[in-house]
């Protein structure tokens, strides 16, 4: 969903299937004969950190997700299955997809655990995940997320506070909601000690993120 930095992924979390993006990577590089050199070339990531997330000695987290599709030119969908359906022809029309509960692609970073729910569908408008939020301090939390778009966040368990960089924290509970820019700094922060669970719908397209993201830093620290 985002586009800076924040905290490191502690790994990722499979939901209905095993989810393994290195090998996604390592087939996509194969099909198309590149070397890890050519893909640090096209996403910025250095060689020794590819090498790790396709032997599956080091996890991404989301926004580096977003870079590494926006090099392979794909869609970040195919990063979160070994498969993925073909996009529909432009001209059809009524598309749906539905999500039964519990169940989705995951990925687990330090600061959030995220479902996306209509994973199958490529090129999406919008794209709605399903946070858990891990971190309960915004000195845990790190630097704030931006992302192209808008985004509309609604509470559906616990409360959080929502940090942005242009207006004070707000507290949010089960049913409050929150609209807003995207490109502004933003951090969602869990109140208490249960957990915390929001409703997160990006207007960004999948073109948009890989063409509008902002520069990530190029160290190995992933």
């Amino acid at each position: 969903m985002s586009s800076a930095n924040h905290r490191e992924p502690t790994g990722l979390a499979p939901a209905t299937a095993e989810i393994d993006p290195g090998a996604v990577l390592r087939g996509i590089r194969t099909e198309r004969g590149w070397t890890l050199a050519e893909v640090s070339k096209r996403t910025g990531m250095p060689v020794s950190t590819l090498s790790k997330v396709e032997n599956g000695k080091m996890s991404l987290s989301y926004e580096k997700l977003l870079r590494l599709s926006r090099g392979l030119s794909i869609d970040i969908t195919r990063l979160f299955a070994a498969s993925a359906p073909p996009a529909a022809p432009s001209a059809a029309t009524g598309r749906r997809a539905i999500t039964r509960a519990g169940k989705g692609p995951s990925i687990r970073t330090a600061t959030y655990g995220y479902v996306y729910p209509a994973a199958d569908l490529l090129n999406k408008t919008l794209n709605p995940m399903i946070i858990d939020v891990q971190v309960r301090s915004i000195e845990e939390f790190g630097d704030l997320m931006r992302h192209p778009g808008e985004e509309y966040a609604l509470v559906l368990e616990g409360q959080c506070e929502f940090h942005c960089d242009l207006y004070a924290p707000a507290l949010m509970g089960v049913g409050d909601s929150i609209y807003f820019d995207g490109l502004m700094g933003h951090a969602y922060v869990a109140v208490g000690d249960g957990p915390c669970r929001i409703l997160s719908v990006c207007s960004a397209t999948d073109a948009d993120l890989k063409s509008a993201l902002n520069p990530i830093e190029t160290s190995e620290a992933i």
